[in-house]
């Protein structure tokens, strides 16, 4: 379990943050995960079997979609995403899309820090 400060100035963090993923704290139940979606990349498709998400945008315009239905998404919004759907985000705009998510429980070893999409890619089919 990640031992840093339960105090995080979240938005400032989030908006500081260009690694593409990058764990900030994770506890028993759950973990917070700052991310940076740079234009023209996505999250990637994927399922949750067993983990709700929670993803809070701060900066940039995107596109969600969950369970084939899909939206805008924008600065401001907060997208559910419960455990077994399947979910993709996209930038699809001209800057960074940047959010900040909490896993419930954790997803991602505590620690867990990936620069780029690429980067992430690589660690996951491992």
């Amino acid at each position: 379990m990640s031992q840093k400060s339960p105090h995080i100035p979240i938005i400032e963090v989030t908006r500081a943050n260009n690694a593409f993923r990058d764990e900030l704290i994770t506890g028993k139940e759950s973990q917070l995960v700052v991310m940076t979606i740079q234009p023209g990349e996505e999250i990637g498709s994927e399922v949750h079997a067993d983990h709700d998400q929670i993803l809070i945008f701060v900066e940039g315009t995107g596109r969600a979609t969950l369970n084939n239905e899909t939206f805008d998404i924008k600065a401001d919004d907060l997208v559910f995403v419960h455990a077994g759907v399947q979910h993709n985000f996209i930038n699809t705009g001209e800057t960074p899309l940047r959010l900040y998510t909490v896993y419930a429980p954790p997803e991602h070893s505590a620690g867990t820090r990936h620069e780029t999409k690429a980067e992430a890619d690589a660690a996951e089919h491992h």
